[in-house]
């Protein structure tokens, strides 16, 4: 009997080594460690009978069933962050993949087409920004940002060029709506929900919303010596305040996820009262309405802070990013599935950004979870189980078998 969970586990060892040297997993959007992901990819696709090709954004690409008609999404993308782990993102193709090459074995044949995707840049780590190929392919990709650049000067459109890839069809990719069935991601949770139920999978919800404000507040510096602590407009105090009143709005909604995560004082000396400090506030919630009232109480506080240390404040959000729920008929699928091979079908919402959520503008997106260990991501630690994989593969190739090829209008 095929162990799936063992093979999906065997792979991901096997293309963590197409990385940067150094601790964990290094594999930037179009580089030689890219491409070296991409030629075992390739095989991957090819052992499941798919035919292969490297789009214009730098997604590969496998399809099998109908080279017309209704089709089906899987995927996930292939690089990483710097010094991550060897399953967040990946995985998802290994998973896809594998669900795929269960089903041609076992000689099921599908009414529609499959496409398992996997995307070149999802992380955002070489290039200010993200989601290059899932835009793409939903139509929503602005063609400006092929001039964006790395630290070295490389623009994408140079970047997809030298990794084969020609550019200008980037505007050609867009797929029609009326042929989009839907999309599946599965991805490791990232968190210790799955953990802490003592469960393999889950089944996502919502992708969270996200606003972020630029926050400053401005005092009067002076000697730390001198002056007295009464009337002191001391900045930094005003942020503590405000850092704290933050941390504490998110403790009081399970849903929200409240952060401070960028912090600058001036003048940071020792022996100086702060002048003023900048910090960043992000929120992320599974509802924009609770993202967006959350977002109106802290601004109403900061201006409550300010005046109690008597400090002036700039305040303003600075990116939002709406709530991206998954599809009803497709999470139900996916929980029939999860729950007819033992599991309970959690639900839950994810906190992070997916190439799922860019789908969504072309088709209904489900998502699949799976449990992480210690519910740590992006690090080397980063791990799920060949057990929890198994689980995984099996449960997406029934949830195929369920798909009604009508695609939702």
């Amino acid at each position: 009997m095929t162990d799936w969970g063992q093979i999906a586990a065997d792979r991901l060892e096997t293309i963590a080594r197409c990385s940067e040297p150094g601790p964990g997993v290094t594999r930037l959007p179009f580089t030689p460690e890219h491409g070296a992901a991409r030629d075992e990819i390739t095989r991957w696709m090819k052992a499941a009978g798919m035919n292969v090709t490297l789009d214009a954004a730098g997604t590969l690409v496998g399809r099998t069933g109908p080279e017309d008609g209704p089709t089906f999404y899987m995927g996930s993308h292939q690089d990483s962050v710097r010094e991550g782990g060897a399953y967040d993102g990946i995985m998802g193709i290994a998973l896809a993949c594998l669900a795929v090459e269960k089903l041609a074995n076992e000689g099921v044949e599908l009414p529609f087409a499959v496409e398992v995707l996997a995307f070149a840049d999802e992380e955002g780590v070489r290039f200010p920004t993200a989601l290059i190929g899932p835009r793409a392919l939903a139509g929503t990709l602005d063609p400006a940002v092929l001039s964006l650049a790395d630290r070295n000067g490389v623009t994408i459109a140079d970047a997809l060029g030298d990794f084969g890839c020609n550019p200008q069809g980037i505007r050609k990719l867009a797929r029609s709506p009326d042929a989009a069935i839907g999309y599946l991601e599965a991805h490791i949770e990232q968190g210790p929900v799955l953990e802490c139920e003592d469960e393999a999978l889950g089944v996502v919800t919502a992708i969270c919303g996200i606003e972020r404000h630029s926050v400053v507040f401005r005092g009067e510096t002076g000697h730390a010596g001198t002056l007295p602590m009464e009337g002191r407009r001391d900045a930094l105090v005003g942020a503590s305040d405000f850092i704290t009143t933050a941390h504490i709005a998110g403790l009081e909604e399970p849903e929200l996820r409240v952060t401070v995560g960028e912090v600058q004082v001036s003048p940071n000396v020792v022996n100086a009262v702060p002048r003023e400090v900048t910090l960043t506030l992000e929120i992320r919630a599974p509802e924009d309405p609770l993202r967006e009232a959350a977002g109106a109480l802290l601004t109403r506080k900061a201006k409550e802070i300010a005046q109690r240390w008597g400090l002036d404040l700039d305040i303003g959000r600075t990116y939002h990013q709406p709530a991206q729920p998954c599809d009803p008929g497709l999470r139900d699928a996916l929980t029939d599935a999860v729950q007819a091979n033992g599991g309970r079908g959690v639900a839950l919402a994810s906190g992070a950004t997916h190439d799922a959520s860019a789908m969504a503008d072309l088709c209904p997106i489900a998502m699949l979870f799976v449990r992480c260990r210690d519910g740590v991501s992006h690090v080397p630690e980063e791990f799920a189980s060949a057990s929890d994989m198994r689980a995984a593969i099996e449960t997406m190739a029934a949830f195929l078998t369920t798909i009604d090829p009508t695609p939702e209008k």
